[in-house]
């Protein structure tokens, strides 16, 4: 497997170099990610469960999609990338709103980003890579706050700080 690279950014998400992936997870080193938002004319938001086989947060329920830019790669570009690339989908997408957060997560790794989140509208049924995902469906906010609620430990962490920023939008 081709090994990953995160962009490393400051505070103010300015480039400061390059580490590979799984380093910067373990290290909790700030870097650049995007997540996306994918809703359809319902106005019901497609979820992810992601692949068991995934490093770190496998199984959990998740945003539509969400991943890390490539060096010189524009956030845009890097969530539409990813959007296709996990969930066989392609829409327009539009900036929301940017979220940092330092999240202590399984196998004593670190999630910390400067997450630019995207949203999407599309009714077209996603064909996602095995490899990512394992299961989807499309729910409405209301029910997808409740069952976090109820289940907070069936969705990823930041997914769910997500939701929170989203909701007051």
């Amino acid at each position: 497997m081709e090994k990953e690279y995160v962009v490393l950014v400051d505070s103010e998400d300015t480039e400061i170099g390059v580490m590979d992936k799984i380093q910067a997870h373990k290290e909790g080193k700030l870097h650049r990610a995007i997540s996306v938002l994918i809703f359809n004319s319902k106005q019901q938001l497609l979820l992810q469960k992601r692949a068991a086989i995934k490093y770190h947060s496998p199984g959990l329920w998740s945003n539509t999609c969400c991943s890390h830019p490539r060096q010189n790669e524009k956030n845009h570009q890097a969530a539409s990338r990813r959007l296709k690339e996990e969930m066989g989908l392609d829409c327009h997408l539009n900036f929301l709103f940017n979220l940092t957060y330092k999240l202590n997560l399984e196998d004593n790794l670190i999630e910390h980003e400067y997450d630019y989140i995207y949203v999407g509208q599309s009714d077209t049924l996603p064909n996602p890579d095995s490899k990512e995902v394992s299961e989807w469906r499309y729910e409405d906010i209301q029910s997808i706050e409740r069952e976090i609620k109820l289940n907070p430990h069936a969705f990823t962490p930041w997914f769910k700080l997500i939701m929170e920023q989203f909701k007051t939008r």
